[in-house]
């Protein structure tokens, strides 16, 4: 079942007379339960597709419909609306608040919903166990290590089972274990909920856990690789290989 559907979509920045075509009448299409990388060398256009997908900015011509609904003819209003129910978001940067507990982070979501306290306190139980940070529910975010705060960032994604999950660069700033762990989280999360995860990424081992990488140059898709049965490491030499071919950034292993 098709969960998005971008039909024909522009973006262009600045006026008439320094106009910026970024996004050059892309087509796109994600199923349910699908893990989705977009890769691209800088300036391809990539991370503007994902704002574009994610509510985040509007097309300047096209449609998307995320479960059948026209999110490019929405007001404001019901975008809003339509972004707390449906959508979740894992940023580069955490985006956390420091005032509040790691419990209290993740639980920020069901805030805004009439969820009882007795439910937003199961799905609270099992979004931390998921991803393996219960134990430090009620550290504050200067208490915990990069890894534990993006895992923090992630669950609070989850927590309010949203249709899709859209994660901008979710590893640009871990170290490799830290990575590696939330991104072992992120494919166990897609298996077990049939969560459908869009997630722009500049490495090729964080792509390697997607089920299928869409690479983007200059504001079109290039080609797509789809994992498939292949293992982990197999797939991520080809998406080494199509890097290589698109002359985006190497990644040494």
């Amino acid at each position: 079942m098709t969960i998005l559907e971008a039909t024909k979509i522009y973006k262009t920045y600045g006026n008439k007379f320094n106009k910026q075509e970024v996004l050059k009448g892309l087509d796109l299409s994600i199923e349910k339960g699908e893990f989705v990388s977009i890769m691209g060398a800088s300036g391809s256009g990539k991370t503007t597709l994902l704002n574009v997908l994610s509510s985040i900015d509007k097309v300047s011509q096209g449609s998307i419909q995320i479960e059948g609904k026209e999110i490019t003819r929405m007001k404001e209003k019901q975008l809003a609306e339509f972004r707390k129910t449906h959508l979740g978001f894992i940023f580069q940067e955490y985006n956390l608040l420091d005032t509040l507990t790691v419990k209290e982070n993740i639980l920020l979501p069901l805030t805004i919903t009439n969820m009882s306290k007795k439910d937003a306190e199961q799905r609270f139980t099992e979004a931390a166990q998921d991803l393996g940070i219960y134990e430090i529910k009620d550290k504050y975010p200067n208490e915990i290590s990069g890894g534990q705060k993006q895992r923090t960032s992630a669950a609070r994604a989850f927590i309010h089972q949203p249709s899709i999950i859209f994660a901008d660069e979710p590893t640009g700033a871990l170290d490799s274990k830290s990575a590696s762990d939330l991104l072992n989280k992120l494919s166990q999360l897609n298996q077990k909920h049939h969560a459908t995860i869009i997630m722009v990424t500049h490495d090729p081992v964080a792509a390697s856990f997607s089920s299928r990488v869409i690479f983007i140059k200059d504001g079109q898709i290039y080609t797509q690789l789809n994992k498939g049965e292949e293992p982990r490491q197999t797939f991520f030499k080809d998406v080494m290989k199509t890097q290589g071919v698109l002359g985006g950034v190497q990644y040494e292993h």
